[in-house]
């Protein structure tokens, strides 16, 4: 009973507070001051950014403001039965979903403590397709325009997706060739800014490539390196959050080239006789890399290098939005408790993204393909799709996507891929961030 009076008492304080600090609050929102707002922009750059959300409280020792995001997804992988042979011959059963998800959702707690050059981002993140539950976050110190340092959960750069534009893609999950190679969210540190005028910089040391299900007495001594430039040459900035799409139509040409990088010794986290805990890298295949009999019967990588390359390019002109990214990915160096017949896997792959705004801040129509040239298979996609933005902002949206998939390379419980796919994914998704 003391818990539940506690857990009412605090709602019914954050209910009131806002009433409680009215006069105070009338005052300090005019007095925000620019440079304030200046050191906002500059922490933008994590991969898991807090929306604008809302002032709950300032005071001269700091502020705190809530933020969220949530997303209801429909998702239908057809054929419903389905196998595929791998590249040692074994057929494997696909596991397709024809399911109804409150998918995911986020609440962000952030603002400045103490000094406003110190920023704290608390986040409850929840994925519900997986039944993962996260409470993850990092501390930010601004020390100017150029240098940014922060600690915490982040995305760790290597591809465009993972550069802060989530959640202002052209649909509410990636395409299937950037899934596959991308890295994952980790532990680490990152430093970011503004290199020079129009040159950014994005640079991590992380735990791993992918920290989620993996615990500090699963993890090795090895560490996780990446970094992105980007330049903006025409316009200085590619919209809001840098996100896909033109909705601000603008007009003048934004354009956007950027590179990434990143490299990691990776582990399977678990002893050989157990399944490994590792998820994030799949041959192309789409056979876990460290699973058992993953490049020959009965052997099973412990270790291995991954390295990631890619660029992209992108353009914004009157609702129109072109994007490009290439990858190149190399893994190697195995250690594995058998012969293997093959030491060095290299794939690479690329996507194309369009869109346009056929009505201006309310419908966007769009067009992808993807493709993965792997060691063991190639893939390929085709998709269209449509957003509907009902009340004129980016942040509130219906979508509705249809997607044509060959020998899909991956699967993904988040997004909407299932390894060894052919066919078709349909999605229709309500999402809102605030």
């Amino acid at each position: 009973m003391p818990t539940v009076r506690l857990a009412i008492r605090l709602v019914v304080m954050i209910a009131l507070a806002p009433a409680a600090l009215g006069a105070q609050r009338q005052h300090d929102s005019t007095s925000t001051s620019a440079s304030e707002a200046a050191i906002d922009t500059l922490t933008d750059w994590g991969a898991v950014t807090p929306g604008e959300g809302f002032e709950v409280a300032r005071t001269p020792r700091g502020t705190l403001s809530i933020s969220g995001y949530a997303m209801f997804r429909y998702l239908n992988q057809l054929p419903p039965i389905q196998s595929y042979k791998d590249h040692l011959g074994r057929v494997r059963p696909i596991d397709t979903r024809n399911d109804l998800q409150f998918h995911r959702a986020m609440i962000f707690v952030k603002g400045w403590m103490y000094d406003p050059k110190l920023r704290y981002n608390l986040t409850v993140w929840t994925v519900n397709a997986t039944q993962q539950i996260a409470i993850v976050g990092n501390i930010t110190w601004v020390f100017n325009k150029q240098i940014t340092l922060t600690g915490g959960i982040n995305g760790m750069p290597g591809t465009r997706s993972l550069g802060g534009s989530h959640p202002f893609w052209l649909a509410p999950d990636r395409v299937m060739a950037d899934e596959f190679a991308r890295p994952g969210f980790t532990s680490g540190v990152w430093m970011t800014g503004e290199a020079i005028p129009r040159l950014f910089y994005n640079a991590m040391i992380g735990t791993n490539i992918s920290q989620l299900g993996i615990s500090a007495g699963e993890d090795t001594r090895h560490l996780a390196y990446g970094a992105s430039v980007w330049w903006v040459p025409t316009t200085g900035e590619f919209g809001p959050r840098g996100g896909f799409g033109d909705f601000e139509d603008h007009q003048k040409l934004a354009t956007r080239i950027g590179t990434s990088w990143t490299y990691s010794r990776e582990n399977r986290y678990s002893d050989v006789n157990s399944g490994p805990e590792a998820t994030q890298i799949k041959l192309s295949d789409a056979v876990n890399l460290f699973e058992t009999g993953a490049l020959a019967d009965g052997v099973t990588v412990r270790e291995g290098n991954y390295n990631l390359n890619s660029f992209d390019i992108g353009l914004k002109y009157r609702g129109l939005f072109i994007q490009t990214e290439l990858y190149h990915r190399v893994l190697g160096s195995f250690d594995a408790d058998g012969p293997l017949p093959i030491h060095t896997i290299v794939d690479d792959g690329y996507y194309v993204q369009s869109a346009y705004m056929v009505v201006p801040k309310l419908v966007e129509v769009y067009a992808s393909t993807s493709r993965v040239n792997g060691q063991f298979n190639t893939s390929w996609e085709v998709v269209g799709g449509g957003n509907w933005f009902p009340v004129k902002t980016r942040n509130f949206r219906l979508n509705a996507q249809a997607i044509y998939i060959e020998r899909s390379p991956v699967s993904s419980l988040f997004g909407y891929y299932v390894g060894g796919q052919t066919g078709t994914t349909v999605s229709l998704a309500s999402s809102v961030f605030f």
